[in-house]
């Protein structure tokens, strides 16, 4: 357990350190051999730092279990407590994501389908269940976890997925149940879900082996809640004209929100890259060379063609300025209050954009729009993620007939390229843009 804890501490530290240093050091080789980037503005510097800080997540990882307690969560999970108490989290989710954009994601799938899991379930699942029974991943090694949490407030399908985990894994599961919301979450809602918070905090504290620090707790909420207003205004920035950044950059750059949000390298990354698109916003330095339009871009992305997608767009001037799956975290950041931390996580929680009725869901999508000057949008209609797609016919008709901006509906599958074609996709969003010159 001694020497777990040394070797865990020094990868996090000097190991971590040194490793991040070698990419930064590769980094700056291949900078100096890059050509021009035409359709693309020039590069932000702020994806050098991600690179680091996420080689270091992964890599410090691998040592975690034995050293520190572990815990497998759900992206929607209120993680805050569990890393007041030192808790190691791993996100399957941001895991099955790496693996859909490294173009695994269609192998794993199948993984999972040769040990009877069917083609039906949700990619990230299938992903994640085939990195786990076939032990393979990109990133090396995942540690194995003491505790897995889940929470229902984006889909069914992770109470199912996380079941079948503590089967495979053997350990210990806990589920935050939030009832689905329509208008405004009730009293009893937001009651029920504050019980629940209570019950864990005592499973993580008894397996953790400590107690809950009340003041280490309102730290850590009070970075997680800055870390998510400073998420929002990098979003923000988007609103420039041409657009700073890209939502397909944003998708990311999301990743230190979800997995190290409550710590102070996640405010301070924030922080950084809040600064420089400030900075290029204010010079008008845009992600694309010349921006014509103005794309909103709704569900999970496809994440093994984000480069495909990019491209094809900004080379006839179009520009996805915003995403409904990027502001999302956004959006239910700023509920945290450090004052009353868990009153307000319930609601927090509780109040998720996909546990939100349709029509909640449609008024933030067009107030996006709105808010970001989009003409256009692009709904991926996802073949793995039901709940994010279902009536995104009407969304489209609502965008189209009450705000006049042209949409369009892209059938695809987040995670598992297997179902999907490349071609026939990029001949309608070809076909698409081209309208907007009629």
């Amino acid at each position: 357990m001694m020497l777990r804890r040394m070797q865990y501490e020094f990868m996090k530290n000097a190991g971590g350190t040194f490793l991040t240093g070698l990419q930064r050091y590769q980094a700056f080789k291949k900078r100096g051999k890059r050509g021009a980037r035409p359709p693309f503005g020039p590069p932000l510097e702020s994806v050098e730092r991600l690179k680091e800080i996420m080689t270091r997540y992964y890599f410090t990882g691998r040592y975690a279990d034995g050293a520190v307690p572990v815990a497998w969560v759900t992206s929607g999970f209120p993680s805050e407590a569990l890393v007041a108490l030192g808790y190691h989290l791993v996100y399957p989710e941001n895991h099955a994501a790496l693996c859909g954009a490294r173009r695994k994601g269609g192998k794993m799938c199948g993984a999972a389908e040769e040990f009877g899991y069917p083609r039906d379930i949700c990619s990230y699942v299938r992903t994640d269940l085939g990195s786990l029974l076939s032990k393979k991943t990109p990133v090396g090694r995942l540690p194995k976890p003491d505790l897995l949490c889940c929470c229902t407030n984006i889909c069914q399908t992770v109470l199912y997925w996380y079941r079948a985990l503590a089967k495979h894994l053997d350990v210990p599961l806990v589920i935050i149940d939030t009832p689905f919301i329509y208008g405004e979450a009730p009293t009893h809602h937001l009651e029920y879900v504050r019980g629940q918070l209570d019950q864990f905090i005592e499973v993580a504290e008894r397996i953790g082996g400590k107690k809950l620090s009340p003041e280490h707790f309102v730290d850590t909420v009070k970075k997680a809640q800055r870390a998510s207003s400073l998420w929002g205004e990098c979003l923000a920035t988007g609103k420039a004209k041409p657009s700073p950044w890209s939502a397909i950059d944003s998708f990311f750059h999301i990743a230190p929100v979800v997995t190290i949000r409550g710590s102070d390298e996640c405010v301070d990354y924030y922080q950084m890259l809040l600064n420089e698109l400030t900075e290029r916003a204010r010079k008008g330095v845009g992600a694309i060379d010349n921006e014509r339009h103005r794309l909103l871009w709704d569900n999970l992305p496809i994440w093994f063609l984000v480069r495909d997608l990019a491209l094809a767009t900004a080379e006839r001037g179009f520009q996805f300025v915003c995403a409904t799956y990027s502001n999302a975290w956004a959006e239910a950041g700023s509920q945290i209050d450090p004052s009353t931390p868990l009153d307000s996580t319930a609601r927090t929680y509780t109040s998720v954009y996909l546990n939100r009725d349709l029509d909640n869901r449609t008024r933030s999508l067009i107030q996006l729009a709105r808010d970001f000057d989009a003409d256009g949008a692009v709904l991926h209609s996802d073949r793995s993620c039901k709940p994010y797609s279902v009536g995104q016919v009407d969304v489209r008709n609502r965008l189209m007939e009450e705000e006049g901006i042209r949409a369009m509906l892209l059938e695809a599958d987040h995670n598992d390229e297997r179902s999907f074609s490349k071609e026939q996709a990029l001949t309608r969003l070809q076909a698409f843009m081209e309208a907007f010159d009629e």
